[in-house]
């Protein structure tokens, strides 16, 4: 093992007030049908592969994303159209529709209940 270097990225970690953090985690679990790894009543988790995208509450955190643009979180998927019709389907409001990126690629961007900016993103064939 190479020591003093970064390997990957282990995860990501999406901070909530506590007033909030049951719309996030319905919202993670149940729309985006993300299967929890650990739920507790302060923290969820869901990981692919040792990746892991968790929501937990924070003291210093209050109401909705400032700005929401800073951190964009891409959830990978295979059939961008499909999952995009189940999600506006459920109620998942798009901010933009899939579309064709330069590099060949699909995304489609939507918000959590936090403000917090996430794409579907399909590699290309």
């Amino acid at each position: 093992m190479d020591q003093g270097t970064v390997r990957g990225v282990a995860g990501v970690l999406i901070w909530t007030e506590a007033s909030r953090f049951e719309a996030m985690a319905r919202f993670y679990r149940d729309q985006l049908g993300l299967v929890a790894r650990t739920s507790k009543s302060d923290f969820i988790n869901f990981e692919w592969n040792g990746l892991r995208l968790s929501v937990s509450v924070h003291d210093r955190v209050r109401g909705a994303s400032r700005d929401p643009y800073r951190i964009m979180v891409n959830l990978l998927v295979d059939d961008i159209d499909a999952l995009h019709a189940r999600l506006a389907r459920a109620g998942v409001a798009f901010t933009r529709p899939p579309q064709v990126e330069d590099w060949g690629g699909r995304v489609a961007t939507f918000l959590d209940p936090d403000g917090n900016v996430l794409q579907l993103f399909q590699l290309p064939a």
